[in-house]
């Protein structure tokens, strides 16, 4: 007789879909039967994914039980009348003078006739089809993922039916508070409308969790009992890190190596970064011979113009897109990985996943975004690098530099601790723990 509990997982995104948002209960599946926990995934049977990748599929448990029931979407009617419509759902928006009018009129549609969102066909099917599933079935715990947020209405809808149920509700990004919120062209009822829900989700669900420490913080603040699981690194992914979890030791590089993973865009350009190095390439011989500035994946062209109208004009090296093993093997063989975040105090919460990358693989990182930021608090937990606002200089100078001698002396960045907590496997015990 198996005596583990059982936890109903509403989530829209599911391999094949691709992106960050499918692989956070993707992770927990994989490991909550480790702590006691039977995990069945509820998911739509036809969804209208943005991204696929199939090599997620791997990470799905052979055993895993997965209930689909069908869902009508407006998406597909959506993109024969604009191309563009498709970014939707992605969240993502034309804005300003990339806009067109037909862009105009489907946001409108999409904020003020479809809310939450889109997928909010699929509530009033899902609550008649899991009342009915969670009377017939043992279920413990009920979790709801979003976005799109109106999975929470099946979990809002499912608690008032069935009082005694214990519902966590996810929330992998904000509602009101996302970036793209104020681009949704809401009249006043309609934002009244989503505040409304966004509410009665906080106030009723058991337990919110928050993807970062200010996004928890600001959902305590609106009434919810909120606590963070921040996303994390599997470590059976691309062996970043060693069986016994702890993180592999930096190799010895044979030029000193600073290096951005990922999109770069001019929203998040660094320029004082490159404005220092560009100094200590010009004052410091020693630095200039064996330094090398590495890109792997897509920068603005903008950004590498100017770039290269400077001193690190010969200590580019610009790989373009890679796949995901081969970004990791890249990471591996540098010295310093660079993340940017928006300077916006607004984005403070964010907490790129890529972080946790980085981390496992025991480099030393050096960041830049808002004051206080979320990362930063991550790196001085870690001891992993130092968080930098866009308009520091002079600081972030004496770090390359201090990080470069430490290089050529072969002393660099031993001294990360604390990163066994962000570990997939750790962070779906500490779920476990809530669970029971």
């Amino acid at each position: 007789m198996n005596s583990h509990k059982k936890i109903l997982i509403i989530t829209y995104y599911w391999p094949p879909a691709g992106g960050p948002g499918v692989q956070r209960w993707l992770k927990f599946a994989k490991y909550l039967p480790e702590f006691g926990w039977n995990p069945v995934i509820y998911t739509p049977e036809n969804p209208s994914y943005p991204l696929l990748d199939e090599s997620l599929i791997k990470d799905v448990p052979k055993d895993l039980e997965i209930v689909k029931t069908k869902i009508w979407e407006p998406y597909q009617l959506a993109e024969k009348l604009n191309k563009s419509n498709k970014k939707f759902k992605a969240g993502q928006f034309d804005v300003g003078k990339n806009q067109s009018w037909k862009s105009r009129i489907s946001i409108w549609v999409r904020g003020n006739f479809f809310i939450p969102d889109a997928r909010v066909f699929w509530v009033k099917p899902s609550v008649t089809f899991l009342e009915q599933y969670l009377k017939e079935n043992n279920i413990d715990v009920v979790v709801t993922s979003g976005p799109p947020h109106s999975l929470h209405l099946i979990g809002l809808n499912l608690k008032k039916k069935l009082p005694h149920l214990k519902w966590i509700a996810d929330f992998r990004d904000p509602w009101t508070e996302i970036s793209y919120y104020k681009h949704l062209k809401l009249t006043k009822s309609s934002d009244r409308k989503h505040r409304q829900m966004e509410s009665e989700v906080f106030k009723n669900a058991d337990i919110t969790l928050a993807t970062s420490y200010t996004d928890a913080e600001n959902f305590r603040k609106s009434g919810a009992n909120a606590i963070c699981i921040t996303n994390g690194f599997d470590e059976t992914d691309s062996q970043i890190v060693n069986s016994d979890s702890k993180t592999l030791r930096p190799s010895n590089t044979s030029a000193f190596t600073l290096s951005y993973i990922g999109v770069l865009e001019q929203l998040r350009n660094p320029e004082n970064l490159w404005k220092a190095l560009d100094e200590l390439a010009q004052q410091n011989p020693d630095f200039a011979e064996n330094f090398v500035l590495k890109f792997a994946g897509r920068v603005d062209d903008k950004i590498l113009a100017d770039i290269e109208n400077s001193a690190l004009k010969n200590h580019i090296l610009n790989l373009g897109y890679l796949s995901h093993d081969k970004a990791i093997e890249e990471m591996q063989s540098s010295d310093i990985l660079l993340i940017t975040n928006f300077p916006n105090e607004s984005s403070k919460g964010i907490i790129p996943g890529k972080i946790f990358e980085y981390l496992a693989t025991g480099k030393q990182i050096i960041s830049f975004g808002p004051d206080d930021a979320d990362v930063s608090r991550i790196l001085n937990e870690t001891q992993a690098g130092r968080h930098f606002s866009y308009n520091d200089f002079d600081t972030i100078k004496s770090f390359i530099l201090e990080k470069f001698e430490l290089w050529k002396n072969g002393n660099l960045a031993e001294n990360t601790k604390n990163i066994e907590q962000f570990s997939r496997r750790n962070l779906t015990n500490r779920l476990a723990e809530i669970l029971e």
